[in-house]
């Protein structure tokens, strides 16, 4: 099986990061002084559900191959897919 291409994004090229970035800016702006909560939690959740369905979309749904493209074993893909209702 081919091995996937490493890909090497430098900061200054990551569209991803900036996107990031760029929203974090927003919600603690759109806090208007109040104090942030379980923002890590929050920040993970947002980025791994829409990350789980576009990676099984682009598989076609085998989860084998899914967890091959995210780098995770597939039963901690098939615990996360659960958590998110994915299943």
């Amino acid at each position: 099986m081919n091995q996937p291409a490493t890909c090497v994004i430098t900061q200054e090229e990551d569209p991803i990061a900036e996107s990031i970035r760029s929203s974090l800016a927003r919600y603690f702006e759109d806090l208007d002084g109040e104090a942030p909560c379980a923002l890590y939690d929050m920040v993970l959740a947002r980025v791994e559900k829409p990350l789980l369905e576009l990676v099984l979309d682009h598989v076609a749904g085998n989860q084998t191959r899914a967890a091959e493209v995210l780098g995770i074993n597939r039963n901690t893909l098939r615990k996360k897919l659960q958590t998110y209702d994915m299943l």
